[in-house]
């Protein structure tokens, strides 16, 4: 006898819409959801809001700033079976500035999921430039003498000389919010 169809990811491609036109933000989308459920994932992008500052700074304007781009995506494209929504930030503690990004994830079921990479600490060359009221990005672009770099490999790529990019590290934490979603009997009722 066949196991039942799972519900949250049927036989036919399921739309992934992510909360962005970054096409690093949208490859990584794609990366994490293939590996997750291989060959069943449409993914695009679409212009999302965050309703945060252009830097958010600490964790909480950060969370919900990616969990507004997931619920402009659905505003934007209802029709889509996920939406997720991606935003860096900025915060402080006694080690100095550092960088870090949420992954917000929600399911046409209304099940939702969260993930935050990893942080690392950034130059107080840069960190200056964030202080007089720059983007990270831009702050980067500025240090690093690149030019939109935050649509490259950002400032994990630009820090670690290309050992991480940016796509590599959002994917590891859109797979860590997944986990609901691949262990639906241990995570049945998941909503932030």
């Amino acid at each position: 006898m066949a196991p039942p169809p799972d519900p949250l990811f049927p036989k036919t491609p399921q739309l992934v819409v992510v909360g962005s036109k970054n096409p690093v933000k949208i490859a990584c989308t794609r990366e994490a959801f293939d590996m997750a459920f291989p060959k069943s994932i449409s993914v695009e992008g679409v212009a999302a809001l965050s309703g945060v500052s252009d830097q958010p700074f600490g964790l909480e304007e950060t969370w919900l700033g990616a969990k507004n781009r997931a619920l402009h995506a659905r505003q934007l494209r209802p029709e889509a079976n996920y939406w997720l929504g991606i935003e860096g930030g900025v915060a402080e503690d006694q080690g100095g500035m550092y960088a870090f990004a949420w992954i917000f994830i929600l399911h046409s079921s209304g099940k939702t999921s969260q993930a935050q990479t990893g942080t690392f600490y950034l130059p107080s060359i840069v960190v200056n430039l964030i202080r007089q009221g720059r983007e990270l990005g831009e702050a980067d672009d500025l240090v690093f003498k690149e030019r939109n770099s935050k649509q490259k490999g950002g400032s994990v790529g630009l820090l670690t000389q290309g050992l991480l990019t940016r796509e590599s590290y959002y994917k590891q934490a859109i797979l860590l919010s997944l986990i609901p979603f691949l262990n639906e009997e241990l995570f049945p009722n998941t909503s932030f």
